[in-house]
């Protein structure tokens, strides 16, 4: 009898691990999210979520390409609306639209299709180390075009907008302030007068810039990062914040862009349902008041309650987009390394 009930409880737990499926979800090396959230989402639907981080969302994106005919992942977090044309025309995401995004606004869907389900936005921008720029005595700069000035030679790291996603959004953002031909000039002169250019934001932000111990009191980041600056000082207390964080905006103009993130399906998943349910997951209550204070981003979810830290972030009002900027932008981009990063 106890060889029977023994390998009944055997022949269960075989069944139950059998059923289990696993979705594969791949992310830009940013990506963070609260572990219990995930182990609630695996319990409910029985399943495991393996996470796959793909670089930056550029690079994430140039891998999907790569292994487009035999996907990687079943879920991609972390393309974003200058990627979306490329990851459209490479046809490597499959329809769904989330009922949850009817409480995204408008003005902040990606896709009416569902190619990519917006989960986050923000506004890439400059920001610049109040430290490090009192030591030089210089004013700060007024104009991208400062930025050519001699005066400011060798004080700012950007990501490659071959590689990065908020390097492209900065590419993009000259490119609809100048014009094509007025931004590779000035990219043209911007490096000649010590720009530099690096692979991604981690590079340039926890390496070159001078609050990691770089360089360059200016930045490419995001116009949220002051607040996560504060948020993650010794000894901070959110009872008694300080009068100012040690770093600030640069709200230069044609510097800024809007940066809605999504969630899309991959084609190709053999989890198509338990990919929807994740979908769905991204856009809900508990991952949406989870990503503010980590990832520093603004939930697309409107009337979440933001953490008190987000008075230190600023919320700047990009210039009007022109169409043409945004309907090829890997043509921009290649654009950009023929004339720019390959010139002598």
């Amino acid at each position: 009898m106890r060889t029977i009930l023994l390998s009944t409880v055997l022949a269960l737990g075989v069944q139950t691990a059998a059923a289990q499926t696993t979705l594969t979800v791949i992310t830009h090396d940013s990506f963070d999210l609260d572990k219990k959230l995930v182990a609630a989402f695996e319990k409910a639907n029985n399943a495991r979520v393996r996470f796959v981080k793909g670089g930056d969302a550029g690079e994430l994106l140039n891998r999907l390409v790569l292994t487009r005919r035999a996907p990687v992942a079943d879920v991609v977090y972390g393309l974003d609306n200058s990627l979306l044309a490329r990851a459209r025309q490479m046809d490597l995401l499959q329809a769904y639209r989330s009922p949850l995004t009817a409480k995204v606004p408008a003005a902040y869907r990606l896709d009416d299709k569902g190619l990519l389900n917006t989960v986050d936005y923000g506004f890439v921008a400059l920001n610049y180390d109040r430290a490090a720029f009192a030591k030089t005595g210089l004013p700060l700069p007024k104009s991208l075009d400062d930025l050519k000035k001699p005066e400011y030679a060798r004080l700012t790291v950007v990501p490659s907008p071959a590689t990065s996603s908020p390097g492209l959004a900065f590419l993009l953002a000259t490119v609809n302030h100048y014009g094509e031909a007025g931004a590779w000039a000035w990219w043209r002169e911007a490096r000649a007068n010590g720009l530099k250019v690096v692979r991604g934001w981690s590079d340039a932000y926890y390496k070159d810039f001078t609050r990691g111990g770089g360089k360059y009191p200016i930045v490419l980041s995001y116009a949220s990062s002051p607040a996560a600056e504060v948020y993650y000082a010794d000894g901070y207390s959110a009872a008694r914040p300080p009068k100012e964080s040690p770093t600030a905006n640069l709200l230069l103009p044609g510097s800024t862009w809007l940066q809605l993130e999504g969630v899309g399906i991959l084609k190709g998943t053999k989890q198509p349902a338990l990919a929807r349910k994740f979908v769905d997951f991204m856009l809900g209550a508990g991952v949406q008041a989870d990503l503010p204070t980590r990832m520093w981003v603004y939930p697309a979810v409107g009337g979440v309650k933001l953490d008190p830290v987000f008075r230190f972030a600023q919320t700047p009002a990009p210039a009007k987009v022109n169409a043409a900027v945004t309907a090829n932008p890997q043509r921009l981009v290649d654009a950009w390394v023929t004339g720019v990063l390959r010139a002598r």
